[in-house]
C-alpha cells in the first residue's frame, strides 16, 4: 500500500492542525494504521496508533487528551487531529500501515511509510 501523508504547516501554540494519510493499491481496512513523528535529531516514535475498524486506539503519553486519530474506511484516510500544540510537538509526522487487524506500537510492527508532513509549532 501506498501512502500520502498531508495537512502539516507552521503553527501557534495553541493552535490545531489536521493531518490526513490516503493510501492507496491496497485494501484499507486490511491495515491497522499509525502516525509517528520525528523531531529533529530524536528517533522517530509513535503518536496514535488505530486498528482497522476504528474501533481501538493507542496514544503516546504526550498526546492524549490533545490529539485524536481516525479512520475513514471509505476514503481510505486516516487522520490526526492534534489540538492545542506545543513547540515540543515540532516534528515530520508519519503515517505508517500494518497489514494486520490490529496495531503495534513499535517502528518494526509497520510495513508502509508515508513520506512526512512537517509540523512547526512556534510563536
Amino acid at each position: 500500500v501506498q501512502l500520502q501523508a498531508s495537512g502539516g504547516g507552521l503553527v501557534q501554540p495553541g493552535d490545531s492542525l489536521l493531518l490526513s494519510c490516503v493510501a492507496s493499491g491496497g485494501t484499507f481496512d486490511d491495515y491497522a494504521m499509525g502516525w509517528f513523528r520525528r523531531a529533529l535529531g530524536e528517533k522517530r516514535t509513535l503518536v496514535a496508533a488505530i486498528n482497522w475498524y476504528g474501533t481501538k486506539a493507542d496514544y503516546a503519553d504526550s498526546a492524549k487528551d490533545r490529539f485524536t486519530i481516525s479512520r475513514d474506511n471509505a476514503k481510505n484516510t486516516v487522520y490526526l487531529q492534534m489540538k492545542n500544540l506545543k513547540p515540543e510537538d515540532s516534528a515530520v509526522y508519519y503515517c505508517a500501515a500494518r497489514q494486520k487487524w490490529e496495531y503495534g506500537t513499535e517502528e518494526n510492527d509497520y510495513d508502509s511509510w508515508g513520506q512526512g508532513t512537517l509540523v512547526t509549532v512556534s510563536s
